[in-house]
């Protein structure tokens, strides 16, 4: 039992980052229909913005004494900065173009976040130590759990119930389902085009922090490539829920997140290296049986 619950943990903690990331992207994609890759550097820049001015002895001297309170917001504020500040830079100037102009442009975006980190900080890890205390275990059900993994899951868990409450209960949530259903009908209707994207792309930025400071406080280092892995599994898992599917995008996260933890349990020791290749195999066989994705909204359904 402790085993079981030790996995089960372990697989929702993982999960949860993948299910925030996917959100992310799928929150664009539905507005804009844009994959936006480089929603993984804002991962890097969200968590980077902290080293600057200061030096690395500072740094660790100011996150000791600034308040969870202060410095989560501070994060996450951050990823939602810079997220709506490529929105109004980059892609609103090219919201008429294609979808593959617009694919190239994140990727451009996405290069020049990274080399703008990699002249002010170097490609060189840094050593951050924020929130030490979630790093001690507590017992649950007779397994020892990192403090870490419950916070994370509680996050994710309290993050979706709020986003699903602002979508169904709000107007600007209203707004923004009715755009990504049909944003040209939804302009149409009155909706303010400007506004729907610019929230979206907050949104977005804020579930990027988020994701940064998980992954922070749980290795400890901050590397300029931390988002690139979060970025490409949150991808697949908004391929794999549905394009345009916020529910699907969630539920495929945390099952790839559950699936690579299964894996590194059952695979035999010497094929633990090569865990990934088992869990991309898996994805290739989902995508056989529906190319759609499992939970496509109809649109999407009768584009297939």
């Amino acid at each position: 039992m402790t085993a079981v619950l030790q996995i089960l943990f372990d697989a929702l903690s993982l999960g949860s980052l993948y299910a925030l990331g996917a959100l992310g992207i799928a929150l664009i994609f539905g507005v804009m229909r844009l994959v936006n890759f480089a929603h993984g550097d804002y991962i890097s820049f969200s968590i980077f913005a902290l080293l600057w001015p200061t030096t690395a002895a500072t740094t660790i001297l100011f996150l000791g004494q600034v308040p969870p309170a202060v410095l989560i917001p501070f994060v996450i504020l951050i990823g939602a900065g810079v997220s709506v500040l490529s929105e109004i830079l980059v892609f609103r100037r090219l919201r008429d173009a294609n979808p593959a102009t617009l694919m190239i442009a994140s990727f451009a975006l996405g290069f020049v976040i990274k080399n703008l980190l990699l002249m002010l900080y170097s490609s060189r890890p840094k050593s951050l130590s924020i929130l030490p205390g979630l790093a001690q275990q507590v017992e649950i059900g007779g397994a020892r759990i990192p403090l870490l993994q419950v916070v994370t899951v509680a996050a994710t868990i309290v993050i979706l119930i709020a986003l699903t409450a602002f979508l169904k209960r709000t107007r600007f949530g209203l707004e923004m389902r009715a755009a990504a259903q049909d944003f040209t009908m939804a302009r149409m209707l009155g909706v303010r085009a400007n506004r729907v994207i610019l929230l979206a792309f907050a949104i977005s930025g804020m579930l990027a922090g988020a994701i940064g400071l998980a992954i922070v406080v749980q290795t400890g280092t901050a590397d300029i490539n931390m988002g690139l892995s979060v970025m490409l599994v949150a991808f697949i898992a908004t391929v794999i829920g549905g394009l345009g599917s916020l529910y699907g995008a969630v539920v495929a996260g945390f099952l790839i997140g559950g699936a690579s933890v299964l894996m590194q349990v059952i695979l035999p020791l010497d094929a633990r290296p090569f865990r990934d290749a088992f869990v991309y195999a898996l994805v290739i066989v989902v995508l056989l049986w529906r190319p759609q994705g499992l939970f496509a909204p109809r649109t999407a359904k009768q584009r297939v």
